[in-house]
């Protein structure tokens, strides 16, 4: 149940962040083996959110389960303690914890700077960039580039480049051909057979200038930010987050983000054990049958995504406030703590009795109109259909 739930939620995590990079993944020409790879990035940063919620939907679920086909209360009948049901969950708790630990501290980090890495150099391939053919393509502002075709070697026919970043001089470039030629740590566009049109925008004064080869570096046509690979506080391994480097330009702007993602890695970790401590207080007793057992559930999950979103509210605001920083331990402990107490005294956790009522009553009114419904529209009748 827990593996169902967990590759069910990080596939259509994977596929919400693949849509929201669409537009990269489709202009910058890369392979479709490039874009697997690029894809299969993403998808060790959803594993350590999702493992938390899994547990606590596979344990309410089966637990839940048990209790109507009475296994939990032939458990209870037969004199075991509650520890048999208590110790399995834990085990299983505590395996998921260790590997959300590892995912979110070693796994993920190096996915994320290769990422980063994949997306800085197809950016920086200005070739790919522009390999859709008889199209205009923004590279920078006032910065364009258009080729007529491109043949299966490599060579470039029909290029056209417009240039106005300088406020004071157009520059147009025609070449009938063109190639990339890797230099060392250069990449050159050696141009054949063309012109440079150069036009003062104060005076209006144009020269031409034709040509029969020119080279031009492929750097002048990024900007900082495409030729430059940003790597923030969540792409750094835990023992770079213990010991940044001082001359980090991230790190000098903003250490108290350094120090906030160290405590985030931290704690995180404790959230599929605690889940799991509320799933137990809520679902690993006995009930019979009379009672709202999907309060048991709901119960769970609801205190679950209350203390996730106190964690995850105070992990945002220690970026700027370093006194929430002790609440990233607090809050897991705190719930913890709270959870180990029910079990220890036998209570139940769970919503007001008058709140599950009117839950369940909403629940089977709901299920009463859907049935009416589809017997009117879709059911058959005595001597006819419908």
């Amino acid at each position: 149940m827990f593996f169902a739930v967990l590759l069910s939620a990080v596939g259509i995590t994977w596929i919400v962040q693949v849509l929201a990079r669409v537009n990269f993944l489709t202009t910058s020409g890369q392979s479709f083996f490039y874009i697997l790879k690029f894809s299969s990035n993403l998808l060790p940063n959803a594993f350590p959110i999702v493992m938390p919620f899994a547990l606590v939907i596979a344990v309410t679920q089966i637990l839940s389960t048990m209790n109507q086909d009475s296994e939990l209360v032939v458990i209870n009948a037969a004199g075991a303690p509650r520890s048999t049901v208590i110790r399995p969950v834990m085990i299983f708790a505590i395996i998921i914890s260790i590997s959300s630990f590892l995912i979110a501290n070693f796994i993920v980090p190096y996915s994320q700077t290769n990422m980063r890495q994949m997306v800085a150099e197809a950016r920086a391939d200005v070739v790919n960039l522009v390999v859709q053919q008889g199209t205009f393509k923004k590279l920078d502002t006032d910065l364009y580039l258009q080729i007529e075709s491109r043949d299966a070697n490599g060579a470039i026919r029909g290029l056209f480049v417009s240039d106005s970043r300088d406020k004071t001089t157009d520059l147009i470039i025609y070449a009938k051909e063109g190639l990339v030629v890797e230099t060392g740590t250069q990449s050159l566009l050696v141009m054949k057979d063309g012109e440079i049109d150069r036009r003062d925008v104060q005076t209006g004064n144009v020269s031409i200038i034709k040509f029969n080869t020119y080279a031009l570096d492929l750097a002048s046509f990024l900007s900082s930010d495409d030729q430059e690979v940003s790597i923030y506080p969540k792409d750094r391994p835990l023992a770079y987050l213990w010991n940044p480097d001082p001359n980090d330009k991230q790190y000098q702007q903003r250490p108290l983000r350094y120090k906030a993602e160290l405590y985030k890695r931290l704690s995180d970790w404790m959230y599929p054990i605690v889940f799991a401590l509320i799933a137990l207080a809520a679902a690993a007793d006995s009930r019979s049958h009379r009672e709202a057992r999907i309060s048991a559930s709901f119960s769970a999950i609801t205190l679950c995504l209350i203390v996730f979103w106190l964690g995850y509210s105070a992990g945002q605001g220690a970026d700027k406030n370093a006194s929430l920083l002790p609440l990233l331990f607090a809050i897991p402990i705190l719930a913890a703590l709270s959870a180990i107490y029910a079990l220890a005294t036998n209570r139940q956790v769970g919503v007001p009795v008058k709140w599950s009522s009117w839950f369940r009553r909403t629940f089977e009114s709901r299920q009463e109109a859907v049935a009416r419904a589809g017997t009117k529209w879709f059911g058959r009748k005595r001597g006819g259909r419908r």
